[in-house]
């Protein structure tokens, strides 16, 4: 345990925004699963508007730091390419 004030108050901080990254990055998988079932389904209006929101999160999420740019740009891409291919499928 600290004993600095200032050491008590960083271990405070860190725990608040480690629980409010780990919000985020829950919302987010949840939002890239439900895209996914909704291609499993062959929902493609469903998937269409849930990639959108999915592609939103994923980007609040880059740039809150939450994830690296790199990889919110190759899970929106993958995304994109399966909604696309289930597109051409249906």
């Amino acid at each position: 345990m600290p004993n600095i004030k200032s050491a008590k108050k960083r271990v405070l901080q860190t725990t608040k925004r480690q629980l409010r990254n780990q919000a985020r990055k829950s919302s987010l998988k949840t939002a890239i699963k439900k895209v996914v079932a909704a291609i499993e389904m062959n929902d493609i209006e469903a998937s269409k508007a849930l990639l959108i929101d999915a592609e939103s999160k994923i980007a609040r999420a880059k740039g809150k730091g939450v994830l690296h740019p790199n990889t919110a740009a190759r899970k929106i891409s993958l995304l994109a390419k399966k909604v696309a291919a289930a597109t051409r499928t249906a």
